[in-house]
Formats: C-alpha cells, structure tokens, sequence
C-alpha cells in the first residue's frame, strides 16, 4: 500500500513527543489558571514544570 496512511510508515510526529507536548500544555494551563488565581509561587513551580518537561521536545 503506498500513499500518506501506509502501514509501517513512521509518522512527522512520534506518539513521545505528544505525550511531552500534551505535559507541557497541561503544566502551562495549570501555571496560567494558579497565577490568575492568585497562587504566584504554585504557578512558578508549575511554570517549572513545563520547561522541564519541554526540554524533552527538543
């Protein structure tokens, strides 16, 4: 089978790096909702946690 959706092809984007784009979006939502909540130093940490978790996009 040939075409874009043949079996066995790797895909532009691994099943990885969306599962780390997925952890990345959730940390910098949660930190985007704790700063407007008023919890700075929770979002910080949360803020953190994203950018550690996008060095694994890279």
């Amino acid at each position: 089978m040939t075409g874009p959706f043949a079996i066995g092809e790797d895909a532009a984007v691994g099943f990885n790096k969306i599962a780390w784009l997925v952890t990345v979006t959730a940390a910098l939502i949660t930190a985007l909702l704790l700063f407007l909540s008023g919890y700075n130093g929770y979002g910080a940490v949360a803020v953190a946690v994203g950018l550690s978790a996008a060095i694994n996009l890279r």
